[in-house]
Parts: structure tokens; sequence; C-alpha cells
């Protein structure tokens, strides 16, 4: 890719970087609404825990593209706050099947009324259509970046030099 591609890249890296950030602020406001003592990303494996009852950690640390390590430990985390249940896969004595607990189930929705007041004040002046096509865009680049990610594709940069590419983070 050159010419006006390459320009719109430092113009799409610094709109993502903004974003990024956004985000994250917006995460970590929302981890501290479920409990004081939440990290960011824990807002994000409730939900997912949320929608994938009975999800292995195994299976969640893999979806998301953290080592198991990490995974267990915020999965005590949660656990010792009283957010999640574990309890032993029938199927694999090594496993646990996480779950929330009622109280993970109340906050969570409390924080994803919020998530979705702040999503509504932000885009109040949008309308149906663009909401529609940022949703398909932002698919589009999440599967794109996965694809990366999970192929262990190499970029190749203009002077012919390869370089890593980030693995994906979710």
């Amino acid at each position: 890719m050159g010419g006006v591609v390459d320009d719109n890249f430092g113009e799409l890296e610094r709109e993502l970087g903004l974003f990024l950030r956004r985000a994250h602020a917006s995460s970590s406001r929302l981890a501290r609404e479920v409990h004081p003592d939440l990290e960011p990303a824990a807002y994000e494996l409730m939900a997912l825990v949320a929608s994938t009852p009975d999800m292995r950690g195994s299976d969640l640390a893999a979806y998301i593209g953290v080592g198991r390590g990490t995974m267990s430990r915020q999965l005590t985390r949660l656990t010792g706050l009283g957010l999640l249940a574990r309890r032993p896969d029938p199927d694999d004595f090594r496993g646990q099947l996480l779950s929330l607990t009622d109280a993970g189930v109340a906050q969570l929705q409390a924080a994803q009324a919020s998530r979705r007041a702040y999503l509504h004040g932000a885009l109040d002046d949008w309308t149906p259509e663009e909401i529609d096509e940022l949703t398909r865009q932002l698919g589009r680049l999440n599967r794109a970046m996965s694809a990366v990610g999970q192929l262990g594709l190499r970029a190749v940069a203009d002077d012919g030099h390869e370089s890593a590419a980030l693995p994906d983070a979710g």
C-alpha cells in the first residue's frame, strides 16, 4: 500500500489511538461501577461469561488472547469479589466452568446500562444507518485484526524488512 493509503494511515492511527484511550478510560469507569477494586479488563470478562455461560477459563483466555496465568489471576479476583462462580467441568476434571453470581449479574447489568447511556449520548445525532455502518466496519476491523493475530502474519514494511505482527489483544 502506498500513496494516499499511507497518508490515511497516519490519521487512522491518531483516531484509533484517541478512541482506544477513551475506551480504556470508559472501561476503567465501568469496572469501578461494578466494584471499586475491579480492573478494566474484568468488565469485558464478565460480559463474555454472561453471554457464554459455562465457558471454561482456558477457552476464555484463548478467545481474548491472554495467557492462562493472566486469566487465572483475573478470574480469581472476580471470584474473590463474589462476582464469579466456578464449578468443575463434568467432562474434564481439570477444567472449571464459569458463570456470574447473582451479584455479578446485577452489577454487570447496571454497568451495561451505564455504557448504553454513554453510547446513546455520544451517538445521539447519528442516523440508524450511520450506526449500522460503524458497527459493520468495526466488526470488519476486529475480524481482520483477529486474523492477523491468530495467523501470526508478518507485516512487510516499505523497505522490505519483515516485522512481527502484533498479537491479537481481543
